[in-house]
């Protein structure tokens, strides 16, 4: 894990912000808040994959 994964995190924030004022002030709501809940979910499975991995580190590193 290193500064590239708060880059990526940060650049999906940004791009999801975007598009989720573009899509409100076109009048589309709902389109905006799956936009934002697509985004959460990106960065989610982002998160999940580096705790898995970290889990799998800290199995290995005593053993179990």
């Amino acid at each position: 894990m290193g500064i590239d994964l708060l880059f990526k995190i940060a650049a999906i924030g940004i791009l999801v912000s975007v598009l989720n004022q573009v899509l409100i002030r076109s009048g589309r709501e709902e389109q905006a808040m799956l936009t934002t809940l697509a985004g959460l979910i990106v960065v989610l499975m982002m998160v999940i994959k580096e705790i898995s991995r970290l889990f799998d580190t800290v199995k290995s590193v005593f053993n179990l």
